[in-house]
């Protein structure tokens, strides 16, 4: 499914923040776009520190 729609978009978009709840979405985004994707806690808490 991911390679229908969410991988062809996570590499159009090279500079976009990814950022996906589940584990196994960031390891199937990890393995199929070579991007580190981040649980949407972990981005507010990088927020919140800058």
């Amino acid at each position: 499914m991911a390679e229908l729609s969410l991988l062809p978009s996570v590499g159009q978009q090279p500079d976009a923040i990814v950022v996906a709840d589940g584990t196994s979405c960031r390891h199937q985004i990890r393995d199929g776009a070579q991007r580190e994707a981040v649980h949407v806690a972990v981005l507010l808490a990088r927020q919140l520190q800058a």
